[in-house]
């Protein structure tokens, strides 16, 4: 529906398409809904986080397309037709037939207690996921400037750069 100066109406919908964590999706949004907000409100994947709502701290991260990126600052309807990546669909990147595993990143955090409030850890573990896909990660420098988007008020800066670390030199990346 459209007003009279051509600018979408207050009730205006658009159908995008989605695969979100493996699952194709046909949903309606309004023009202004940003990805986080989709995820969040409209369909309870409450892992990803809003934190900033400006793209400073990297709470929100998930990937698109294996991207990485801040679903704060992505509008719905720019990603239509694109696969979506949450924290709650990591594990099933790395799911093996007749198991229930984690992917290797969620249990390289746990291992190296990479977490401590929790608040931050989805988008450190999506945030990691892309930096490994992305490939130009070779160091713990390079690992620590990748990761520099993504806050930590715990500190636990240097047990995550431990758990990529760990998972790159295993090649265990999907």
């Amino acid at each position: 529906m459209l007003i009279e100066s051509g600018s979408p109406g207050a009730h205006a919908r658009i159908g995008i398409t989605l695969t979100i964590n493996g699952e194709k999706r046909e949903i309606e949004v309004a023009p202004w809904t940003t990805l986080l907000d989709l995820l969040r409100e409209r369909l309870d994947l409450t892992g990803t986080k809003k934190g900033c709502d400006h793209g400073q701290c990297g709470a929100c991260t998930v990937l698109v397309n294996g991207t990485r990126i801040n679903s704060c600052l992505a509008l719905a309807v720019m990603k239509d037709g694109a696969e979506i990546t949450t924290v709650e669909g990591l594990a099933a990147l790395a799911h093996r037939e007749g198991t229930n595993t984690l992917h290797p990143i969620q249990e390289a955090f746990i291992e190296h207690d990479a977490f401590q409030c929790g608040y931050c850890t989805p988008g450190q573990l999506c945030s990691s996921v892309g930096l490994m896909n992305e490939g130009h990660a070779k160091s713990r420098d390079e690992i620590r400037e990748a990761m520099s988007g993504n806050l930590c008020r715990c500190g636990a800066y240097t047990n995550i750069v431990d758990a990529i670390e760990e998972v790159m030199q295993q090649g265990a990346v999907r």
